[in-house]
């Protein structure tokens, strides 16, 4: 079987895909891509090891370390399950040459994962992931087993640690957030993980600053309770109630892991990512900070047009947080994020983090003593109103190259009125429009969909370039 990786690592059906076999199978690949990288180190690489709270998570996370440890890494493994944010911090924290993350993030409860984290704690960059595929082939084609051996003599050995990533990652989240703030403020403030590996994170950080949070779905269960762990509008029913009835401040959730992050304002409708990144960067701005701005192409011109006020450059990436953060390592970046959630600011690691943002979100609320509504309504006084949506769809028999190549010979002179501007081809096909609205069809590289992404200047266009999307793609 060929196993490939994503744009957010690989992922699979528990039990038929994604099977104890098949994780060894992956980590020895892994490990055989670390160790030729690191040849000639003269201490023995150290790779972290997490998991979230998905069925079997722990022992998948067991296996893999197993293998690592097997082939000579020494493997910090997490005690319980961990933010994904919390792992990739302690990649840094502790000089790893890596880290393995197993999560299926936001997917259905049936899937899970296997994130490849690099040293700087981001995800692993498309020349790592082609190595390790190549690895898997060949020792497929040699039918080389992975190396074994057994947990217990692993840890007897010290080549498998049990450590606690939250400490250090909290007290760097407190060099970054100012919780006196929040603090002072008296906010209410609901938070949904999702029964995610969220749990006792954000809550947690808010009550050791005075805080007292309400919490939902903050429990161990493997089955999400029949949630789809994506902290999406039409995910959130139980958090918008929870905010209305008890007239909090905001409702915070993240997702399966973590690394993402959706909000409730005081009213209980949702506000998405890229108002949260508009919100932010606007913060951001008025505290005289400065930097570039990075954005995957499914991601608002709202950045865009704040860029502008402050002659700050944006970067248009492809999706995958992997790609911004090839940016926040080179660059000055103050703020980098997508569509799905992740965001991440400059001070922190190279990866989306849901915790950090929710927090953040509560800081700014504090700080500018307004609600995230009444913020951001300033915010489109200033820069027009924007609206936005997306529609998947079940993938048609084309490959991405095809679909892609399809669309470009048909491309309009004008969608919706509006001439086109800009034909975008970075990442599926981009028609940006010349009211800064813009329509982005493109295939999932997590999921088998084609997404179709519409933003404008009402809800009405909308929807109108989303019927046009699918009618350019022979959806409809």
């Amino acid at each position: 079987m060929t196993i490939h990786f994503g744009t957010d690592g690989w992922r699979a059906v528990i039990s038929e895909e994604f099977t104890f076999a098949n994780v060894a199978r992956v980590a020895q690949a892994v490990a055989d891509v670390a160790l030729a990288a690191g040849a000639g180190a003269e201490a023995p690489l150290t790779y972290v090891v997490g998991f979230d709270t998905r069925f079997l998570s722990d022992r998948f996370a067991a296996a893999a370390a197993c293998v690592l440890a097997a082939n000579g890494i020494r493997v910090l493994l997490s005690e319980r399950f961990a933010a994904t944010p919390a792992i990739s911090y302690a990649i840094v924290h502790h000089h790893a040459a890596g880290g393995v993350m197993i999560t299926a993030s936001h997917n259905p409860p049936r899937y899970n994962g296997f994130k490849l984290k690099a040293d700087f704690g981001g995800g692993a960059n498309a020349g790592v992931i082609a190595q390790v595929e190549q690895r898997l082939a060949e020792n497929e084609q040699s039918q080389r087993q992975p190396a074994a051996i057994d947990f217990a003599a692993a840890t007897a050995q010290g080549l498998i640690e049990i450590f606690d990533p939250y400490p250090a990652y909290a007290a760097h989240i407190r060099r970054l957030i100012d919780f006196d703030s929040i603090a002072a403020a008296g906010l209410h403030i609901v938070i949904d993980a999702m029964y995610g590996a969220g749990i006792g994170y954000t809550d947690r950080l808010l009550r050791e600053a005075g805080v007292q949070p309400v919490t939902l779905h903050h429990e161990m269960n493997p089955g999400f309770g029949g949630l789809h762990p994506e902290p999406i509008g039409r995910h959130l029913d139980a958090l918008k109630t929870a905010v209305t009835a008890q007239g909090a401040h905001l409702g915070l959730a993240t997702d399966g892991d973590a690394d993402r992050i959706g909000a409730i304002d005081p009213h209980g409708r949702f506000l998405d990512p890229h108002r949260i990144m508009t919100l932010t960067l606007d913060y951001l701005l008025q505290q005289h900070k400065r930097g570039d701005i990075v954005k995957t192409v499914s991601t608002t011109q709202m950045l865009n047009l704040l860029a502008a006020e402050y002659n700050l450059a944006v970067f248009e990436t492809p999706v995958g947080f992997n790609y911004i953060a090839d940016l926040m390592r080179s660059r000055q970046v103050l703020i980098g994020g997508e569509e799905s959630g992740g965001i991440s600011i400059a001070g922190h690691i190279p990866e989306g983090d849901g915790v950090l943002m929710g927090l953040l979100l509560a800081e700014l609320v504090a700080r500018q003593k307004q609600s995230v509504d009444a913020l951001i309504a300033g915010i489109m006084d200033r820069i027009g109103h924007f609206a936005y949506a997306r529609h998947d769809y079940p993938a048609p028999p084309l490959s991405k190259r095809e679909i892609v190549q399809r669309l470009i010979a048909h491309a309009p002179a004008a969608l919706n009125g509006q001439p086109v501007q800009e034909l975008n081809t970075r990442d599926g096909v981009k028609y940006l429009l010349a009211d800064a609205s813009w329509l982005l069809i493109r295939p999932s590289g997590t999921e088998p969909v084609l997404r179709v992404y519409a933003e404008a200047r009402s809800e009405a266009d909308v929807y109108s370039l989303l019927d046009v999307g699918a009618n350019l793609a022979h959806l409809s």
